[in-house]
């Protein structure tokens, strides 16, 4: 299995109302992708706000293996939520490992 952890920063054309679009989007990704075992997304609300740097989107997705991963970006729905950044994105931080048994 592998896991891929992804944070978003926005940039000063970031509408916040847009928020349940983009979380309601990445959540649907499960649906509609294959190889995809367990997705989690939300909103930023730790108390740490120091610790946030300006993060306010997080992402985590279990995919089966390695494979799965590797299809998963070009898959025409990730895409889709790529497309809904154009513009609004600054930073994105991206994780991706495998998962020991």
């Amino acid at each position: 299995m592998f896991e891929h952890l992804v944070i978003f920063k926005f940039n000063e054309h970031y509408e916040p109302q847009k928020e349940a679009l983009l979380v309601q989007t990445l959540l649907g990704l499960k649906d509609q992708i294959p190889g995809i075992l367990e997705l989690t997304a939300g909103v930023n609300v730790t108390e740490e706000t120091e610790n946030m740097h300006g993060y306010t989107l997080g992402l985590r997705v279990t995919f089966a293996d390695q494979e799965a991963l590797r299809q998963y970006g070009p898959h025409p729905a990730h895409r889709h939520f790529v497309e809904l950044l154009e513009g609004i994105i600054e930073n994105v931080v991206v994780v991706d490992y495998p998962i020991a048994k």
